[in-house]
C-alpha cells in the first residue's frame, strides 16, 4: 500500500505532474538515488502520476513498457496527448497522430488512467468564437471509442460556459480544472459549475510559471506559501470525491516543490472529514 493509499482511503488522488526532477534528490528522493529509479520510489508514495513530457514529444512503447514494469499493479499513469495534436493541428488532421500516441499507450493497460486534453488560450484569431471550437472538440470526442478516458482543459476563461460543460458531459470527458493565472480559482469554479462532466474530475496546480522563475529555477523547496489556496480547495475536493473519482496533480511552478504541495494538501483534506 502506498503512502497516498494510507493517509487519503477517500476517492480523492493526488499526485505530482511528472516525476523526473534530479532536484528532489534529498528533500524527497533519498540521497543518491540515481534517475532510473526515480519512478519506483515514487510510485511507493503516490498511486498516480501525470506524464507532462508527452505533450512535448510522443512516447516510445519501450518508454511506456518501462513505465509499466517499474511500477505496482494498482499504480496509474495520466497522459498528456502531445502538443501536435491539441496545438499544432488542433483536432483537424490528427487522426494518425491519435492513433499512434493511444498505440504507444497500450503496454500501459489498466495503469492508463486517462489522456488529457489540454488547449491553449484560443484568441479570435484561431477562432470566431467558443462555437467553432466546442464543434471541432464535439466531432472528435464523438470518434474516440471511450476506451480511453479523456479530460479536457481549455484555458479562456470566458469560454466556461454551459454549452462547454453540456458537450463534456455528452461524451462522457472529464473537466480538467486548472489553477493558472489566466484562469478563474478552482476553488470558485469547483463550487460554482458541476464539474463532474464525466466519471471523474481532473484538478491541475500549475501556478504561475513566469512568476515563481524569478524566484527560483530549481525545484527542491516550497518558495512560494500557498496554503491560503490549498486551504480553500480542501473542502470543495472533499466534497467532489464524496460523489466520485477526483484526481489531482500539483506542478512544481504552484509553490517550488510538488511532493510536499501534495503532502499538505492530503494534510489539509485529511483534517476536514
Amino acid at each position: 500500500m502506498t503512502r497516498h493509499a494510507e493517509q487519503n482511503p477517500s476517492r480523492v488522488r493526488i499526485g505530482t505532474s511528472g516525476w523526473s526532477y534530479p532536484d528532489w534528490v534529498g528533500p524527497f528522493y533519498p540521497p543518491g538515488t540515481a534517475s532510473s529509479d526515480f519512478l519506483g520510489y515514487y510510485a511507493g508514495q503516490f498511486d498516480i502520476v501525470e506524464v507532462d513530457s508527452t505533450y512535448y514529444r510522443p512516447p516510445s512503447r519501450a518508454m511506456v513498457v518501462n513505465w509499466a514494469k517499474r511500477t505496482p499493479e494498482r499504480f496509474q499513469f495520466a497522459v498528456k496527448a502531445p502538443s501536435t495534436i491539441t496545438h499544432e493541428k488542433v483536432l483537424v488532421d490528427c487522426a494518425k497522430d491519435w492513433q499512434d500516441f493511444t498505440a504507444a499507450l497500450q503496454p500501459l493497460g489498466p495503469k492508463l488512467h486517462s489522456v488529457l486534453l489540454q488547449f491553449g488560450y484560443f484568441n479570435r484569431k484561431a477562432f470566431a468564437g467558443p462555437a467553432q471550437f466546442f464543434e471541432r472538440l464535439g466531432a472528435f470526442l464523438a470518434r474516440n471509442d471511450r476506451g480511453i478516458r479523456l479530460a479536457v482543459e481549455i484555458r479562456n476563461k470566458a469560454w466556461l460556459v454551459d454549452d462547454y460543460f453540456e458537450l463534456l458531459r455528452t461524451y462522457g470527458a472529464a473537466t480538467a480544472v486548472a489553477d493558472h493565472v489566466w484562469m478563474p480559482p478552482p476553488e470558485r469554479l469547483l463550487t460554482e459549475v458541476d464539474v463532474f462532466t464525466g466519471d471523474f474530475v481532473y484538478l491541475r496546480l500549475i501556478g504561475d510559471r513566469q512568476g515563481i522563475e524569478e524566484l527560483t529555477t530549481t525545484w527542491s523547496e516550497v518558495v512560494v506559501d500557498r496554503s491560503e489556496r490549498l486551504t480553500a480547495l480542501a473542502d470543495p475536493i472533499r466534497r467532489l470525491g464524496r460523489r466520485g473519482e477526483v484526481v489531482l496533480f500539483a506542478n512544481n511552478h504552484f509553490a517550488g516543490h510538488a511532493p510536499a504541495t501534495c503532502r499538505q494538501l492530503e494534510s489539509l483534506i485529511a483534517s476536514r472529514r
